[in-house]
């Protein structure tokens, strides 16, 4: 069994055990900052919430892709928010603002491509040619969407203080792990970043 399937099967687990014990304090914080911008995060949780709850109700989570099961794992396992993108197809840097609304977005609607546009006020990543990510970390968009046949690729785990910081390294490091072993010679730097 690949890696990341492995360990989506270990993190569904974990998520029925009721780990980690401080899960729903991180997931409450989350609404809460969801809230602070007008998000419903009953409607529009963020990304870990979601995937939570999906294995709260199925019991278990299909694979997808090796990379994308790999940080899914970490984000059921750690309770974190965690995006992983294809670095190549950016333009300019990624940055997380306030949107204006007149942003475009590139997603699927019943698998088909639309574009969409943020709400004015909305918090979302971006590069130089759109919105990458919306509502901070709910949904992610088509075109930096991550395969396990991208060559370049970033991965960011976004926690706030309710996440104990030595867990947040740990998710990291299941990460890079897990990376490691899929992909030999794997370079890779590591960044914490506060505000």
């Amino acid at each position: 069994m690949p890696v990341g399937e492995i360990a989506l099967k270990e993190a569904c687990q974990a998520v029925l055990n009721g780990q980690p014990a401080w899960a729903q304090a991180h997931i409450d914080a989350w609404n809460a900052v969801f809230k602070a911008f007008g998000a419903k995060p009953k409607r529009t949780p963020c990304s870990a919430e979601a995937l939570r709850k999906r294995v709260l109700k199925d019991g278990t989570m299909a694979a997808l892709d090796p990379v994308v099961d790999l940080y899914n794992a970490v984000s059921l396992r750690y309770a974190v928010p965690v995006g992983g993108e294809n670095s190549a197809a950016y333009y300019g840097s990624p940055r997380l603002v306030f949107a204006d609304g007149s942003e475009t977005f590139d997603t699927l609607k019943e698998g088909h491509p639309v574009t969409e546009s943020p709400e004015p006020g909305e918090v979302i990543w971006r590069d130089d040619r759109g919105v990458t990510c919306r509502r901070w970390n709910w949904r992610q968009g088509v075109r930096t969407r991550l395969s396990a046949s991208d060559k370049t690729m970033w991965f960011i785990l976004e926690s706030l203080p309710e996440m104990p910081v030595d867990e947040l390294y740990a998710a990291g490091n299941m990460l890079t792990d897990g990376l490691e072993k899929m992909m030999p010679g794997l370079r890779f730097e590591s960044t914490l970043m506060g505000v």
